[in-house]
């Protein structure tokens, strides 16, 4: 599925490109039937991610172009590493080039921030997920990248999961009515509440709740939201049928709202189960990558 979906993006990405006309400098610069070799190479240190969509880039632009992948989807590399040699009708592939590297730099990019969070709190036992703030048409691919950085997905969109959020709540008029409403028509899907008070989480604290989000708190607000969940699962102990085996309580607490490099350890030490990071997907940085012509003919 995620190959036929990336085949559908490299088409239309590479029609922004080639809708004019084609290639005028390819098609006009280069002699008929010359053939290169190239290497796409990482700049920097970093995670791999995307591979796959490149070599579907070369091979839509021409099916002759032979992409050879040196690394794989997770790996990490170092500056100076060939990621993929590509070879055949040089045409081809400097015509595939610039939306290959597009992809790349921006799904390496994504899986090398994530790996830095997962690193920044490992031994934690707290999971990094990414969010649903991810680029319009692109998410599928971004949440791969960020699997492929070692965090999870949280959900994939607004059918997978109930997530009851501060307006979600206001416009139920509470956390309460609005648990209560989904409970009539309840999906077998997890449901999550936003918490924003010590008051709303007690409320949110009910057998059919899977997930506290405990939002825009500081660390020592996320621990006693932590502490208190802890002490309703001692006194009520957790039978739900949807309960994760190896969960540290039920429900569980993720975290979320300004959370960085600089302080997402901070946030792990709570006990806290999940940290939701809004900046895997729409902030990471551009991974820097280039296709280099090694030989020609």
């Amino acid at each position: 599925m995620l190959e036929e979906y990336a085949t559908q993006l490299v088409k239309f990405a590479l029609q922004e490109d080639l809708v004019g006309g084609g290639d005028v400098t390819t098609l006009n610069a280069l002699p008929t039937g010359v053939g290169a070799r190239a290497a796409i190479v990482a700049h920097e240190d970093g995670v791999a991610a995307g591979l796959f969509v490149a070599k579907i880039t070369f091979a839509e632009v021409d099916p002759k172009l032979k992409f050879t992948r040196l690394v794989t989807d997770g790996d990490a590399v170092k500056a100076g590493v060939a990621l993929a040699r590509v070879s055949g009708p040089a045409g081809g592939i400097l015509t595939a080039e610039r939306t290959a590297l597009n992809f790349l730099q921006h799904l390496c990019g994504i899986a090398t921030l994530t790996r830095r969070f997962v690193n920044a709190v490992h031994g934690t036992g707290a999971v990094i997920l990414d969010t649903r703030k991810t680029t319009p048409g692109l998410r599928y691919l971004e949440k791969y990248a960020v699997r492929m950085g070692g965090a999870d997905n949280h959900r994939l969109g607004l059918y997978d999961m109930y997530l009851v959020k501060d307006n979600h709540i206001r416009a139920a008029g509470g956390v309460r009515q609005a648990i209560e409403r989904i409970q009539r028509t309840r999906r077998d899907l997890p449901l999550e509440i936003e918490v924003e008070s010590l008051e709303q989480l007690e409320e949110a604290l009910r057998p059919e709740v899977d997930r506290i989000l405990v939002d825009n708190r500081t660390p020592d607000e996320v621990r006693r939201a932590v502490e208190k969940v802890d002490e309703h699962c001692r006194a009520h102990p957790p039978d739900s049928p949807r309960m994760r085996a190896g969960a540290r309580r039920w429900p569980e607490v993720e975290v979320s709202g300004g959370i960085r490099l600089d302080n997402v350890r901070a946030y792990a030490e709570t006990g806290t189960d999940y940290i939701s990071v809004g900046a895997l997907t729409h902030s990471a940085p551009a991974f820097n990558v280039s296709l280099e012509v090694e030989e020609i003919g």
